[in-house]
């Protein structure tokens, strides 16, 4: 076999790769349109208030690990503190914090040791201690002390405190809508299947006015690198998750928000600490379990934008966050790697699990490889630049086609961009992101693979500038 030979052989398999690709995308665009459609037909104002008014809601336990988060968990705190919703209790995991995290919650919330009888349902590192709030106003307030010993653990310990059968696990930098709990609620509500998770959208809350937790007013970020994770979740979410959820297929739920059956989770293990994917990997693992189980259940996905997060806004820590994402569905693929293609998983095994594999995993590695080639046959062959041109235009026309598409779900949806200065600022960002920041989140990829081969573990700091200080 000649080198003309292999060179086109791999072109066509190239082509053939793209062409599934952009096909999978197309699909995931027409389900997300009828599953936005149908929920905005379904739910209304009236429902949720009617909801906030009764006394038969479950009661939810909020858990949010905190790190080294002295820039804004008082903030957050206060967001969790001002939620509507009729019964919830707050536990805050401070992980063994080396900066003021726990003291500034002690010295704002008034918190005493408090004598407590801890069971640990979920094996995890020591627990110092365990403060409450002597203010009345914090009643439903819980603050954790405990070794460090990471995300997942910090979890499985605010598990085996709270007092409630719903969890709702997020990250303590997030500030949530008011009504956030209310309406991801909802899929527990009068579902004919059990209902053991439920997940809703992530916004981007750099350059928002916040004010005492809240949101005030919706800000478009100044800078080019934010703004292009606007667009990549528009694309993630209004396009990836809602289509997931038509087909029941999803197998992420965020872990900056998401809504748990605490009996479930205890029942699979609670976290696992072994990996750094470790919300993605709690979700397959315990929808794996209810399939073995011939558990008749479903998960829950609601297009509404109820939780606010700072992204990153430097290019060192956006490599080291995507580096991480990364390894952790690689290990979450590896570690459940006997659903693949296996019928009796259903739409997992067939269809989720294959996608996740070849066009979540595997895509930067081959687009990678790709240009890899490209270079190659640019040097030892006499290549039609005519036809790369033709080539290229058609895929980044195709690239920004979809983004725009994500646009418009947006605007359709819930419209959280008014401005007209904002949309065209959008779209500029749309018509770079391609070129600029594409490029460099698939390096930071490529990079994550290279890095779980050599077996590394840790998370990578991720600095926060602190969404308290974009005040007005």
């Amino acid at each position: 076999m000649n080198i003309h030979q292999i060179t086109e052989i791999a072109s066509w398999l190239f082509l053939l790769y793209g062409i599934i690709i952009c096909s999978g995308y197309c699909f995931a665009a027409i389900f997300s349109f009828l599953e936005i459609r149908d929920y905005k037909r379904k739910n209304n104002f009236q429902a949720e208030f009617a909801l906030l008014q009764s006394s038969s809601l479950p009661t939810i336990s909020i858990l949010a690990p905190a790190y080294n988060e002295e820039a804004n968990v008082v903030e957050n705190v206060r967001s969790l503190l001002t939620l509507n919703y009729p019964s919830y209790e707050i536990v805050i995991i401070n992980d063994g914090s080396k900066d003021e995290t726990l003291q500034r919650l002690i010295d704002t919330f008034k918190l005493e040791l408090e004598e407590f009888l801890y069971h640990p349902f979920i094996p995890s590192k020591e627990v110092r201690g365990i403060y409450k709030s002597k203010n009345e106003s914090f009643k439903n307030l819980t603050i954790i002390d405990k070794v460090n010993g990471g995300k997942a653990d910090a979890l499985n310990t605010g598990i085996n405190v709270c007092d409630n059968d719903i969890i709702c696990c997020i990250d303590v930098d997030c500030i949530l809508e008011s009504d956030a709990l209310l309406k991801l609620v909802k899929p527990f509500l009068n579902n004919s299947k059990k209902v053991i998770a439920s997940g809703g959208i992530i916004r981007v809350a750099n350059s928002c006015t916040i004010e005492d937790g809240r949101i005030l007013e919706v800000k478009l970020p100044d800078t080019f690198l934010a703004r292009a994770q606007i667009i990549e979740y528009f694309r993630a979410f209004l396009m990836g998750r809602m289509a997931w959820s038509r087909l029941d297929g999803l197998l992420l739920i965020s872990g900056a928000f998401g809504m748990f059956d605490k009996e479930t989770v205890i029942a699979v293990g609670g976290y696992n600490h072994e990996t750094v994917g470790e919300d993605m990997e709690l979700l397959v693992r315990m929808r794996k379990k209810m399939r073995e189980d011939k558990v008749q259940y479903t998960v829950g996905f609601v297009p509404n934008p109820l939780c606010w997060t700072e992204v990153p806004q430097n290019w060192d820590v956006l490599h080291r966050q995507r580096n991480r994402w990364t390894r952790g569905t690689a290990e979450t693929l590896m570690l459940h790697k006997k659903m693949l293609f296996n019928p009796k998983y259903g739409v997992l095994g067939l269809l989720s699990t294959p996608y996740w594999f070849f066009f979540e995993w595997l895509a930067p590695i081959i687009e990678f490889l790709g240009l890899v080639y490209l270079i190659l046959i640019t040097i030892f062959t006499t290549p039609n630049y005519w036809v790369y041109l033709i080539f290229f235009g058609v895929v980044y026309t195709f690239a920004i086609l979809f983004s725009i598409t994500a646009l418009f779900f947006e605007e359709f949806s819930f419209q959280q961009y008014k401005r007209p200065k904002y949309i065209i600022k959008l779209l500029g960002t749309i018509l770079l992101e391609p070129l600029i920041y594409h490029p460099f989140v698939m390096w930071a990829s490529v990079k994550g693979n290279w890095d779980l081969i050599h077996g590394k573990k840790t998370w990578g700091a991720m600095a926060r500038t602190g969404l308290g200080s974009k005040k007005s």
